[in-house]
């Protein structure tokens, strides 16, 4: 009886240890995802915790909020993406998925928010690499169609566009200026 006792608590204790250790096929995770890291925290209601991803190729993050409510906000622009400033967001109850491409430029800020429908949520967020999307390190920034050198132009292009609005836009409060200070010197 003891024997029967201890051979069953030695297969629970294997059972859990394995689902602990590896991912199991209901987590919807394919073989071909590498787990990279996993991240756990809690954050404050309306307060930010952040991020930064530096791994190449396409990256998958899983994040499971186990209580309150985390959401997740990803940005190439900014190492502190908000929801006012991101590129990719996930923000629901429960699991938050997001994609980040291999073409986003690294490092990706992550930004994790705290929901303030809750004094505190807690997080547990999986880090994977999908090994079914090929990577070449020398293709970066370019492919064999040129619709990467295409896109890199009109991403110039619209920088340009800001700078020449922006210096545009500086002339004329210069201008502005000057005219105010003249009409007070008039004035008074």
């Amino acid at each position: 009886m003891m024997l029967s006792c201890s051979a069953l608590l030695v297969a629970l204790l294997l059972s859990q240890a394995r689902g602990f250790l590896s991912l199991s096929e209901d987590d919807g995770i394919p073989e071909e995802w590498t787990l990279l890291h996993v991240v756990q925290g809690h954050i404050g209601a309306g307060n930010y915790s952040y991020l930064r991803l530096n791994h190449d190729g396409r990256i998958i993050l899983h994040m499971q909020s186990l209580k309150g409510d985390a959401d997740l906000y990803v940005s190439d622009k900014t190492l502190r993406p908000s929801f006012d400033t991101y590129k990719l967001q996930s923000a629901t109850c429960g699991q938050d998925v997001v994609v980040v491409p291999g073409d986003l430029v690294r490092p990706v800020g992550i930004g994790i928010y705290g929901h303030p429908s809750h004094k505190e949520s807690e997080f547990e967020m999986r880090v994977f690499y999908d090994q079914t999307v090929p990577h070449d390190p020398f293709e970066r920034g370019s492919d064999a169609s040129g619709d990467g050198d295409k896109k890199k132009k009109s991403h110039q292009a619209e920088e340009e566009e800001e700078d020449d609005y922006q210096e545009e836009e500086s002339i004329f409060w210069t201008i502005l200026i000057g005219l105010l200070k003249i009409i007070l010197e008039i004035l008074f």
